[in-house]
């Protein structure tokens, strides 16, 4: 335990050496899960260790603390089970056809070890291969949409950036093509890739999707957009169970006892509440958007699972189901 307690504070210290804006006491709680005071007990053990640590934002609340430079750049050497990682994710990137991400983390992998003392790097690459070979990622089989680089490069740089940008996109369902001034937000990765933008479109001015695939050209704009803060792209992603943003809709699912073990182990949606069942059975509840979605996973479960509510979702499990049947 004392061991655990030890690299806790190792690690708030790292997030403090690489935080220009700096670590506030929320942030340690919610990164650790754990109490205000011992966060703050926290706090103060580095600060006697490392007394460079500083108030990042003097005179502003919530406080955050930084550490400017020190010994503590000494310690934060690199694993090779965090290199490995890195190159995980890089790979998954690849995977999943998402390629200038993929470039990115292996050009970041490529400078951390450049970073690395000779010795230390000769002595971490045979783990390094080890772990690797591990891993087992492979390319998932199928079709796979194709996106530009350069596309994604020009929407990101306008989402740092705070650039409207006029994209020309092709609808799925009739293949129009249209151009549409946006103010991107930011990305959704899944099966589908989608930018997250509010449209400026004439009786729109509203957040949308726009599925990567379908973007056909992106001409960024001189004019620059402010975010909107109360936006968060995390909550607009929870507001649905996939990606199709509609109303949203107060689910509960049954599982069977048989199918319950298996259950458990699945995150349906950030909101979930699971509740056990005299029987052995799984009641689990959310609320969510995206009905079409819940239909094709819990095509997935077969009869081992049952929808006890909305009686809209209800209904179009049968329509979907009857058409499979067809």
């Amino acid at each position: 335990m004392r061991y655990e307690k030890l690299e806790a504070l190792l690690r708030v210290a790292l997030d403090m050496r690489g935080s220009a804006e700096g670590i506030s006491l929320e942030d340690i709680q919610r990164s650790y899960g754990i109490s205000r005071r011992t966060a703050e007990r926290m706090r103060d053990a580095i600060e006697r260790v490392f007394p460079q640590m500083e108030q990042a934002n003097p005179g502003e609340v919530p406080k955050r603390w930084r550490i400017r430079s020190g010994a503590i750049a000494d310690l934060a050497g690199i694993s090779s089970e965090e290199l490995a990682a890195l190159t995980t994710a890089a790979l998954l990137g690849k995977r999943d056809h998402i390629p200038d991400l993929a470039a990115r983390l292996e050009t970041l992998a490529s400078k951390l070890k450049s970073l690395m003392r000779p010795q230390a790097a000769r002595r971490i690459a045979p783990d390094l291969e080890a772990l690797m070979e591990a891993e087992g990622i492979a390319l998932r089989p199928g079709p796979r949409l194709a996106i530009p680089n350069l596309l994604l490069e020009e929407l990101r740089h306008a989402i740092l950036a705070c650039k409207k940008v006029t994209i020309h996109y092709r609808a799925r369902g009739t293949g129009k093509l249209s151009r549409q001034l946006v103010c991107p937000y930011g990305f959704l990765y899944g099966n589908r890739h989608y930018l997250v933008a509010y449209s400026l479109s004439d009786g729109i001015s509203d957040y949308r999707l726009f599925s990567l695939a379908n973007i056909e050209n992106v001409e960024v704009q001189e004019g620059s957009f402010r975010r909107r803060k109360e936006f968060s792209l995390k909550q607009f992603a929870e507001r649905s169970f996939g990606v199709f943003q509609e109303d949203p809709l107060d689910v509960v699912w049954r599982f069977t006892p048989a199918a319950a073990s298996d259950a458990r182990q699945y995150r349906f949606h950030p909101t979930q509440v699971m509740e056990d069942e005299p029987d052995g059975s799984l009641l689990v509840s959310f609320r969510a958007g995206g009905a079409l979605e819940m239909c094709w996973h819990l095509f997935t479960w077969g009869d081992q699972v049952q929808v006890k509510a909305p009686k809209k979702l209800q209904k179009l499990l049968r329509q979907q189901l009857q058409k499979i049947q067809c």
